[in-house]
């Protein structure tokens, strides 16, 4: 592929990113380590090179090569014409980073049942973590997409999640009211900071013994990694979540159980997801 840049860019891999649909910086990245992008005629190893208008930009890849994504079954547990809800199990992505990981995810699932939405994230209305088990609604087409993002976007989805976290909490019933900002020590994760974006979420503890607490979790907002965070946060991260310093187990300990909205049909729909038996058992 070869192309000539229309403007300056502060880097190449922005460059890239902006002229090749559905690139991930990641994948550009390994295409200069590889020795793949030369500008100018010249081989680029380092992504982060200045671009300037004009200059002559070549990526020596097969960006129509067809890669075999391996086929998984989810649970699909409500479909109609405009949507289908799944459940995702844990260590399923929801979908790609880039355009060319292989990896089978949500997305790839539901990709038969669109229409018109054939990239990595065609049909995909919101989004679960990787640890997190749960529910999904995708839509089957753009009209569909709009109306269930917006109702996101405005916060008029009931989301309900089940965790199992450490030690017990001490009040029973609580809202966690902290924003939420990039870590920029650790930019993969987040932490709660003065700068960060409004984020809230209530809990209730159904049930505890010495070790552990099984809470139901009732987000206000939507914030990447936001029950993980505040649940660090107030000394009772989530089992399993080593990454905000939660114990380690066989799996994070994080559910999407409920998702109450209105479809494009105009009915009200209530969706559940059992909560996986393992939960109860952690705290017996």
């Amino acid at each position: 592929m070869k192309f000539t840049a229309g403007s300056d860019y502060t880097r190449l891999d922005l460059c890239i990113a902006d002229k090749v649909d559905n690139l991930s910086r990641s994948f550009i990245t390994a295409l200069c380590d590889q020795g793949k992008v030369q500008i100018n005629s010249k081989t680029i190893y380092k992504p982060s090179v200045k671009i300037r208008a004009g200059d002559s930009i070549e990526i020596d890849y097969d960006f129509d090569a067809v890669i075999d994504i391996p086929e998984i079954q989810l649970d699909i547990i409500y479909q109609d014409d405009d949507c289908l809800v799944v459940v995702k199990p844990e260590g399923i992505l929801t979908h790609s980073k880039g355009r060319f990981n292989p990896e089978a995810t949500v997305s790839s699932f539901i990709r038969k049942y669109t229409t018109g939405m054939q990239d990595n994230r065609g049909g995909i209305v919101h989004r679960l973590d990787r640890v997190t088990s749960g529910l999904l609604i995708c839509a089957k087409h753009q009209q569909a997409m709009d109306w269930l993002q917006k109702q996101f976007a405005e916060r008029k989805v009931k989301k309900i999640y089940m965790a199992v976290v450490s030690g017990t909490p001490a009040e029973a019933e609580a809202l966690i009211d902290m924003p939420i900002e990039r870590n920029p020590k650790k930019p993969q994760t987040f932490r709660v900071g003065p700068n960060g974006k409004p984020a809230k979420t209530s809990y209730k503890v159904l049930t505890s013994n010495n070790s552990y607490s099984l809470v139901e979790l009732y987000p206000e907002t939507g914030r990447t990694h936001q029950l993980r965070v505040h649940l660090a946060q107030i000394g009772h991260p989530i089992l399993g979540d080593v990454l905000y310093g939660g114990k380690p187990a066989e799996r994070t300990y994080l559910h999407a159980k409920s998702l109450e909205l209105t479809l494009l049909n105009k009915q009200k729909k209530k969706f559940e997801a059992p909560m996986p038996e393992a939960f109860n058992n952690k705290v017996k």
